[in-house]
This record gives C-alpha cells, structure tokens and sequence, in this order.
C-alpha cells in the first residue's frame, strides 16, 4: 500500500498548525493528496441552562469559533500551496461526537494525521479522541506531539514490537514509511521466549520480513524491569536519535486502562516524536 490519501485533522488549537506542517511535508514525501479536515464541537448546553444564556452570546461564540476555523484553513492552504502538492479543505462545526466525524472522514484515506492532546489547551480535545478514532475508523494514525516535530519524520523510525496482532498490524500498515527511512530500529522490552512469544530469537522474524522489503533493519532487545515498557522506549528513542515510532494500539477498556495503564495510553501522554499507531 502507498500512501496516497491523507487526512489531517485542524481545529482551532495552538497546535493545529503545527501538525498541518507535517502532514504537509508527508505529503511531499509520498507526493500525496491531502485533505484538511477542519472540526469543531458547536458550543451547546443543556436546554434548561440556555434557557438563562441570551441567543446572542451562542451566536457569537458559534461565529468566533467560525472565524478561528476559517484562520487555521486559509493558513494550511497557503503552506499547502507553496508545497506545491494536491490539497482539499473542508469545515465543519457539528453538535455530533468530533470523534465519529474525523472517523466517517478517515475511512476514504489511506493515513489520518491528529495531534496529541494538550492539557494545557482545551480547544485540542479529550485525551482519548485519538483513541476513539483509532477505534472507529479502520485507519491508522500518524499522532504529532502538540510541540510538535521535526518537518519530515520517518528518517529513523523505531518500531516497538511485542510480536502481538496489533503490533504487526501497525508494522503492515507503516510499509511506506518504513521503506522510505534511512534506518529501522526493532526495539524488544523484556521479549517473552517460546513458540508463542518472541521466539527463540527475538526479533529475527520480522527483520527478515521487513528486509525482504528493502527496509534497513536492526534488532534491539532491552531487558529492564525496573522500568515500564514506555519508560524504556522513551529513553532509547532520545539514545538512538529516533524521529518517528510505529506502535500497535491496544483496544483495552478504559476501566482496564485506568486500573493496568497500557503502553498505548502512556505513549500518547509522554511522547516526544510522531507515534504511527494502528488498530
């Protein structure tokens, strides 16, 4: 699969346009189409609360949010056209979950580009729509911290494997990026022996794979339980100078998630580079 069709999710955050520059540069990398999909929740409240709020202050808010909207789109087209690449916007203020829009969206393209929430900046949205989209469309997802990255990622790109479904879903799913980068580091925490684990050697398995199809691949196998998976991979993306990280999504509960954590959900709060992730 090539990527051919992307979608970049913008609403009116600081970081919208941040994650446009590298959706933009992914475009020029794959020579892609584009498609900007800029989304906001319209303000609403229970009926017996607007019944107190004037009709003119949901007017404003609902205009003032148009007009943010209407900012970041003319700023992307601009970036966009001085790429040079194949680009489309579209803008939409809906009373529906943005989750569920992004998703109807993203299941016409080949990768959804989204940001990581901010909690300093409301306007990014819930920690768990990038989850929820994950979930919904059917698409894998390249998630840009909200302090965002370098212009192009995916020149040495790690990919955490556990040897998992998801995990090599997300491996299937990263082929054109992976082909594209200069380096492929494996990493491997505490990798599980036997038949249904890791194998006698770890690694070995998908590195013959992604050799067969000209990747540039090498194994690294960490052992630490002192530290989470994430704190591990963390620490070896600094220590390998790692741009972009290819990672299965998990599809546990939230009350799992809140009560077992998960490398999926510790990833997308502490990530440092662009996560590729796929369900």
């Amino acid at each position: 699969m090539a990527l051919k069709n992307l979608l970049v999710h913008l609403d009116p955050s600081r970081s919208s346009l941040k994650r446009a520059e590298t959706a933009i540069a992914l475009a020029v990398g794959h020579g892609a189409h584009l498609t900007a999909l800029a989304v906001a929740h319209e303000p609403s409240m229970p009926s017996y609360v607007e019944a107190e709020i004037p009709a003119a202050v949901f007017s404003q808010m609902r205009a003032n949010l148009k007009t943010d909207l209407a900012t970041i789109v003319d700023t992307f087209s601009s970036q966009a056209s001085a790429a040079g690449i194949a680009f489309e916007t579209r803008t939409e203020l809906t009373l529906n979950p943005v989750d569920q829009l992004i998703a109807r969206h993203a299941r016409y393209t080949d990768l959804v580009i989204m940001g990581q929430a901010d909690t300093s900046d409301p306007l990014t949205g819930s920690p768990e729509l990038v989850e929820d989209v994950l979930l919904g469309s059917g698409r894998p997802a390249l998630i840009v911290p909200y302090i965002g990255a370098q212009q192009r990622p995916g020149r040495r790109v790690m990919v955490a494997w556990d040897a998992g479904r998801e995990a090599a879903r997300a491996v299937n799913d990263a082929l054109p990026v992976l082909e594209a980068a200069e380096q492929v580091v494996v990493a491997i925490v505490n990798p599980r022996p036997g038949r249904d684990g890791h194998g006698e050697q770890p690694g070995a398995d998908i590195a013959t794979h992604l050799a067969r199809h000209g990747v540039k691949v090498e194994v690294q196998v960490y052992n630490n339980r002192d530290l989470s998976v994430s704190e591990v991979l963390l620490a070896r993306i600094a220590d390998e100078n790692v741009d972009l990280v290819v990672l299965g999504a998990y599809g546990h509960t939230r009350l799992r998630e809140m009560v077992l954590g998960g490398v999926t959900h510790d990833m997308l709060r502490t990530m440092t580079v662009p996560l590729f992730m796929s369900h």
